[in-house]
C-alpha cells in the first residue's frame, strides 16, 4: 500500500511527453531506411483517426505487432534505446515531471498507463523511477515476437482494467487517485478517478472537460496538429 493510498496516473503521448512518440518512431525509423513507404502511410492514417477518437486501437496495434513477428526483443529494446536518446528524452515535459514530483512528495505512487511499447516505457523508467508500467504489451516465446498482442490492449476501456487490476493488488483506491491525459480516448480512466486532469487536450475532450469543470494544464505540449 503507498503510503496515501492514493496514485497518479500518467499518460505518455502529449502528455507526461510533449510529443507523440508513435509519429517520432516511425519518422525516426523511416529516416534509418527501415520502414517501407506502405507501413509510413498507413501510420500517419490510424494517427490521423487516433486524434478524433475513431481509431480501432486493436486493429492498429495488432497490424504493426504483426509485422515484427519472428523479430528479437532484445534488438527493439535495444533499438527503441537508442531511439529514445536521440529523438525522446529532451521532449520528457518539464511541468509533467514537477507534477509527479509533487505527487512523490504526497505519498502518491507514481504509475506510468500509456499504449506506448514497453521499451519506450522502460527507457522512461530508468529516467524517472516510477512504482508502475502499465502499457500494451506483445507475445514473446524465445526472444521473439509471435507477431499477436497480450490482452487487453491498454487503451480506452482496457487501460481502466489494467488500473483496477494494479490498484487491487498495491491496495490503492482509484476514486482518491489522479490521471493525467490529453486524449479522449482516455475518458473511460478520467471518468473512473477522483481527480482528471486534462493536459492540452484535444477537441473532443477539450469539450468535455469545459463542461464537467475538469481542471485543464498547460504542460507545453507539441499541437496536437504538428
Amino acid at each position: 500500500m503507498t503510503a496515501s493510498g492514493a496514485a497518479a496516473f500518467f499518460d505518455l503521448d502529449r502528455t507526461l511527453l510533449r510529443c507523440n512518440s508513435a509519429r517520432l518512431w516511425f519518422r525516426w525509423e523511416r529516416s534509418k531506411g527501415r520502414l517501407k513507404l506502405r507501413h509510413a502511410v498507413e501510420a500517419a492514417i490510424w494517427g490521423s483517426l487516433y486524434k478524433v477518437g475513431l481509431m480501432r486501437a486493436q486493429t492498429a496495434l495488432g497490424r504493426a505487432v504483426a509485422t515484427i513477428a519472428g523479430e528479437s526483443e532484445t534488438e527493439l529494446a535495444e533499438k527503441t534505446r537508442e531511439f529514445f536518446q536521440e529523438e525522446i528524452e529532451a521532449h520528457i515535459a518539464p511541468a509533467g515531471l514537477e507534477a509527479l514530483e509533487r505527487h512523490r512528495a504526497a505519498g502518491d505512487a507514481i504509475v506510468l498507463l500509456t499504449s506506448a511499447s514497453p521499451y519506450l516505457c522502460a527507457c522512461l523508467e530508468d529516467r524517472i523511477a516510477v512504482d508502475g508500467v502499465l502499457c500494451t504489451r506483445y507475445q514473446v516465446e524465445d526472444d521473439r515476437f509471435t507477431g499477436r498482442l497480450q490482452l487487453p490492449i491498454c487503451y480506452g476501456k482496457g487501460k481502466v482494467v489494467h488500473a483496477e487490476r494494479w490498484a487491487a493488488d498495491h491496495g490503492v483506491d482509484l476514486d482518491r487517485s489522479t490521471f493525467y491525459t490529453d486524449s479522449v480516448t482516455d475518458l473511460p480512466m478520467l471518468e473512473r478517478v477522483g481527480t482528471p486532469m486534462v493536459v492540452q487536450p484535444d477537441v473532443r475532450l477539450g469539450r468535455i472537460a469545459k463542461k464537467r469543470g475538469w481542471t485543464v494544464l498547460d504542460w507545453g505540449v507539441e499541437s496536437a496538429d504538428d
